[in-house]
């Protein structure tokens, strides 16, 4: 059987696309097994840097009850995808946990890309329940509002009646849109 040369390039730029998810997922592996200060500072520079950038996201900071920062969140796949980035809780300025955010999808997707996302808590009730719970299907809970560069033109900030507002940011890489569908928040414990 005789390849012609279209054939030829799409096979080398699924293998392309193929490589690069995998040397992509080298870097979940690696933040596994980051330290609790690593976390923390991550996450720490990632909302101030969010905060200083974004004025809908610094309004909200200032009523929320607490906030969890992911500040790098790896995604990669090709037909199969998956996620995975660890961040902190802050409360009152304060790291008091730490999470594990992962997704896996399936469909018609390829490459990868990196991001951060930024869950302020409204209301203290919320955050308990999410917190303390064995793990927290974020992509299908209704109290959270996604904010994203079209939603936040329109974002009243001072009417804010969801219990979680959630903001991505830092969005880098070759897939196209971020979304909670899919994901999953289940403490860690770092050393």
């Amino acid at each position: 059987m005789r390849l012609d040369r279209l054939q030829i390039t799409r096979r080398l730029a699924v293998g392309g696309i193929a490589a690069a998810v995998l040397t992509m997922a080298v870097p979940t592996q690696v933040s596994a097994a980051s330290s609790a200060a690593e976390i923390e500072a991550k996450s720490r520079a990632a909302l101030n840097q969010l905060l200083a950038s974004n004025p809908k996201a610094a309004a909200v900071g200032k009523k929320a009850k607490g906030v969890m920062v992911f500040p790098k969140i790896i995604k990669g796949g090709f037909v199969i995808a998956g996620s995975s980035g660890d961040g902190t809780l802050f409360v009152n300025g304060k790291a008091t946990r730490f999470f594990n955010m992962s997704s896996a999808s399936v469909g018609l997707q390829a490459g990868a890309q990196g991001y951060g996302y930024a869950l302020f808590f409204m209301n203290e009730q919320k955050m308990a329940e999410t917190i303390n719970g064995a793990s927290w299907d974020a992509g299908s809970d209704a109290s959270i509002a996604f904010i994203d560069k079209g939603a936040e033109a329109s974002l009243d900030t001072a009417n804010l009646n969801k219990a979680i507002y959630a903001f991505a940011f830092s969005q880098k890489g070759l897939m196209g849109g971020v979304s909670l569908k899919g994901s999953r928040i289940k403490e860690i414990h770092p050393k």
